[in-house]
């Protein structure tokens, strides 16, 4: 691929994935798509053939952490107006790319991004990867690591909200070189909560009740990720796995707050003592006219 073609492609679309996804999601597209446009499958079809080559380019890109922050760099200049047009020589439209780009000419940037060319210029240092693992109440919150890379001990902020398995990148802290630092990327592992699980932004649980709370109705005190308590009210003849919402109780992050979902989860009890018993004998010879299955062999023949 031309590198004018390539700062011009926007390689995630092609993908089908966002700039946020992780390194994962990118590969779990990449797999898709490739089955679905192989050549083996495409039988000969010139235009899905071609597919299949942008798609793997797209792929081979961002599937790199170097490759990927480089393109990353490229785009963001284009797109800044710090680029202007690029000729054959590396013309830059009156934009200075020593700034931009280092020392080296872009098309040879652009270039090594599918490992050809040859950079001009002092290259700056290797991008260095590493992995840190935090509770699920720190993913949610944000929390300083410290980090020990290469005998050096590095601090980082993980911001509020973050997913398992997302990469932080630290501009500046790979290794060193005469053309510059290259970056640091932190992936970050989040442990399993007892109680508390994620979807998007909206916090997930599920609350056990009892068979008289559920039938009866309740008002039941539930935890929090911040540690408070607030009151959920159970309406009377509440179904096993009714979802409750309380708004605004999920997870912040860029400034957006989800929902806390909370399943109910009605526990049969194992054993009964004598008055217990007695108590739901009673219960059924009371509602034994209301049956939840008195049409089900009639629907059944439907």
């Amino acid at each position: 691929m031309a590198a004018k073609d390539l700062y011009e492609k926007d390689l995630y679309k092609v993908l089908g994935v966002s700039k946020t996804d992780d390194a994962s999601a990118v590969k779990k597209a990449y797999r898709k798509l490739a089955k679905d446009l192989h050549p083996d499958k495409t039988k000969g079809d010139k235009k899905l053939e071609d597919r299949f080559k942008e798609v793997s380019e797209a792929y081979e890109v961002l599937s790199d952490p170097k490759k990927r922050a480089e393109y990353e760099e490229m785009r963001e200049a284009l797109t800044s107006g710090r680029m202007g047009g690029m000729g054959g020589t590396g013309g830059m439209g009156g934009a200075n790319h020593q700034d931009i780009f280092g020392g080296g000419d872009p098309n040879d940037i652009f270039a090594n991004l599918f490992g050809g060319g040859a950079r001009r210029g002092p290259r700056r240092g290797q991008d260095l990867q590493t992995e840190t693992t935090i509770s699920f109440r720190d993913s949610i919150f944000g929390r300083e690591i410290n980090l020990r890379v290469n005998s050096n001990s590095i601090s980082a902020r993980v911001p509020a909200g973050i997913n398992d398995g997302a990469k932080i990148k630290l501009k500046g802290r790979g290794e060193m070189a005469q053309g510059g630092p290259g970056d640091l990327y932190v992936i970050v592992h989040v442990t399993k909560h007892p109680v508390y699980t994620r979807d998007g932004d909206n916090l997930l649980m599920t609350l056990p009740v009892t068979f008289t709370e559920a039938a009866l109705g309740a008002d039941i005190a539930v935890p929090t990720l911040s540690g408070e308590e607030v009151k959920v009210r159970l309406a009377p003849g509440t179904q096993n796995g009714k979802v409750l919402r309380l708004k605004g109780r999920g997870i912040t992050r860029n400034h957006n707050t989800g929902d806390m979902l909370i399943t109910v989860d009605v526990n049969v009890p194992q054993r009964l003592d004598s008055k217990a018993k007695k108590a739901l004998e009673e219960f059924h010879e009371a509602t034994k006219d209301e049956s939840p299955r008195k049409d089900l062999a009639e629907r059944s023949r439907a």
